[in-house]
């Protein structure tokens, strides 16, 4: 081969070695990029799962987020006994823990707010929420549970008394009420809340034992009480009411009303008021200034702790107070 051929063809080697590594690119780019269009297109569903997950109420849980809401304080303490260890079950309170009896309660903003995304409402019955049918009314679907359903009330010239949590024998039908609804609408968790229902009715059945024990034994069974909270509690214990200070919270009674609850209570030797700590027992002090009664506190459980025990534990000092009241 002459030198000039030779040169030749290193020439035309190189431009032959050009050309496939052109061609190489070339093929790369072409499965490249939808290669990474792919890739990045994995890359964004993978992290909008994640993004998914961490906003999600119980990422552990395949079946879905159940949100349930209470009218009022007892309601909730029952409710959140019934619903414990529940993962993807939330219990809210409607009401503010501090907001007391619902008698002609107003609902609020703030109320209505804490019903959204909720698919159950439980309530006391017995006519305490008078506002159910604006609720009802605004959220068609949301299922209610009546927790006095089936029990039997106690009725006055002033229509049924809805009190029904401060008798512990009707307390109990009550959780069973609330476990027995919630069982029906939420299959899937049915026998973690029959399992929760009957541990938490077995601890309010030992303190009913606890209370009979203690009370059914008194002989002094006339009690004077602030509002027509405790006829329930009163049956219960087989206690006799013997006057009313006030109907309803707040509603002072008049000279001629006053004057004759200073009289009944006189000529009953009753020796125990009892008010409540949830509102002013000013009436009561005034009474027992005039009688020589002393005035003691009994807990309507309308507001206090939010711990699961909260019902039991009130009602126990509510044990210890009429001990001392009526010894």
């Amino acid at each position: 081969m002459t030198a000039k051929t030779a040169k030749t063809a290193v020439i035309d080697k190189t431009a032959m070695n050009r050309a496939n590594r052109t061609n190489r690119k070339k093929m790369f780019f072409k499965w490249a990029k939808p290669f990474c269009a792919a890739l990045l297109a994995i890359m964004v569903t993978l992290s909008g799962c994640g993004a998914k997950e961490s906003a999600a109420v119980n990422t552990d849980d395949s079946r879905g987020s159940l949100k349930i809401a209470t009218s009022f304080y007892p309601i909730y303490l029952f409710t959140l006994n019934i619903t414990k260890g529940i993962s993807n079950v939330t219990v809210v309170n409607m009401t503010k823990p501090t907001t007391g009896c619902l008698h002609d309660y107003a609902l609020t903003t703030e109320d209505l707010k804490n019903l959204e995304d909720a698919k159950v409402l439980v309530i006391n019955g017995a006519g305490m929420e008078s506002f159910l049918a604006k609720v009802t009314g605004q959220m068609p679907d949301l299922k209610i549970i009546d927790a006095s359903e089936g029990i039997t009330l106690i009725q006055d010239e002033t229509g049924r008394n809805p009190h029904v949590w401060l008798s512990i024998s009707k307390a109990i039908r009550q959780v069973q009420n609330i476990g027995d609804q919630l069982a029906a609408l939420d299959p899937e968790n049915a026998e973690k809340y029959q399992e929760n229902t009957a541990e938490y009715i077995a601890k309010l059945e030992q303190e009913k034992n606890k209370m009979h024990q203690t009370l059914d034994g008194v002989k002094n069974r006339d009690i004077v009480t602030f509002h027509e909270a405790f006829p329930y509690f009163a049956e219960e214990f087989h206690l006799n009411v013997a006057a009313v200070i006030e109907r309803e919270p707040g509603s002072e009674p008049n000279p001629i009303e006053l004057a004759e609850t200073i009289e009944r209570i006189k000529a009953l030797k009753v020796k125990a008021l009892f008010a409540e700590p949830q509102y002013s027992a000013d009436t009561a002090e005034t009474i027992a200034n005039e009688t020589g009664a002393r005035v003691y506190y009994l807990d309507p459980i309308v507001s206090g702790p939010l711990e699961t025990d909260a019902y039991i534990d009130l009602m126990d000092k509510n044990l210890q107070t009429l001990q001392e009241a009526l010894q």
